[in-house]
């Protein structure tokens, strides 16, 4: 993450651009439709900063470090996973994915964890059930 922070006439600035969701102090969270573009146009041979300025961004706002780090991650998420590894999912994901297979037992313990679960919601069910049932009376 780059350290350069952004000011409040810069957010401005920044969030008036179509190809921006959100922007704040710390960061930019650019449009899937943009990514896309930027891998497109990359891959025709422009440059990352050539596709930043065209599509109407400040250059010495966002910084050049940013620049470089937003393309290079781009471009290797396409290049792993396609376009669509360029849609932001963070609404989307439960959290980060697990790399590692688990064992027999982990595996177990995580289904025996799920069914006490299950049990405790049945049981609370179940008492919310009798309760509705003596208000009725």
């Amino acid at each position: 993450m780059s350290k350069k922070t952004f000011t409040e006439k810069e957010i401005v600035i920044l969030s008036k651009n179509p190809y921006v969701k959100s922007v704040s102090s710390k960061g930019i969270t650019y449009s899937d439709e943009f990514k896309q573009h930027f891998v497109s146009e990359f891959s025709k041979g422009k440059f990352s900063r050539q596709i930043f300025e065209e599509a109407g961004f400040d250059v010495e706002i966002i910084g050049r470090q940013r620049i470089k780090s937003a393309s290079e991650r781009w471009r290797a998420t396409y290049k792993a996973e396609g376009v669509l590894g360029l849609k932001d999912t963070r609404k989307d994901s439960s959290g980060r994915p697990r790399l590692k297979e688990l064992t027999i037992e982990e595996k177990y313990a995580r289904l025996e964890a799920q069914m006490n679960l299950v049990k405790a919601e049945n049981e609370l069910l179940k008492k919310i059930h009798m309760l509705e049932r003596g208000l009725k009376r």
